[in-house]
């Protein structure tokens, strides 16, 4: 059909170019779990492991982080693998009723949630 518009002239002195398409990788989302001075550290080290499957001494390690500085990075995900673990951590801390919370960040540095 290209070639049928080329004979009859409608694309005379026109130059054809291809539209390149240029890929982003997606944005990345840093999991921060806060301390808080009300969560049992065997919850917070649990939910490490069964969340975040973590080994218990990488959990023990993060947890000890969070409460000594105030907060540990757990991981770095896309966006939607990081929403759906803030939200199972949420709704296990609401389940066995803690205070439990974790944000997410955007990796370059600005928070989000």
């Amino acid at each position: 059909m290209a070639d049928e518009k080329i004979k009859t002239g409608d694309l005379e002195g026109e130059l054809l170019t291809e539209e390149r398409v240029q890929l982003k990788r997606p944005d990345m989302y840093r999991i921060v779990l806060l301390n808080d001075d009300y969560t049992p550290r065997e919850f917070v080290v649990w939910v490490l492991v069964k969340v975040f499957y973590k080994s218990m001494e990488e959990a023990t390690r993060i947890m000890l982080e969070a409460h000594t500085k105030g907060k540990s990075t757990v991981g770095v995900y896309t966006y939607d693998v990081a929403k759906t673990k803030v939200m199972q951590v949420e709704k296990l801390a609401e389940q066995y009723e803690h205070p439990l919370k974790c944000i997410m960040e955007v990796e370059e540095g600005g928070e989000v949630e």
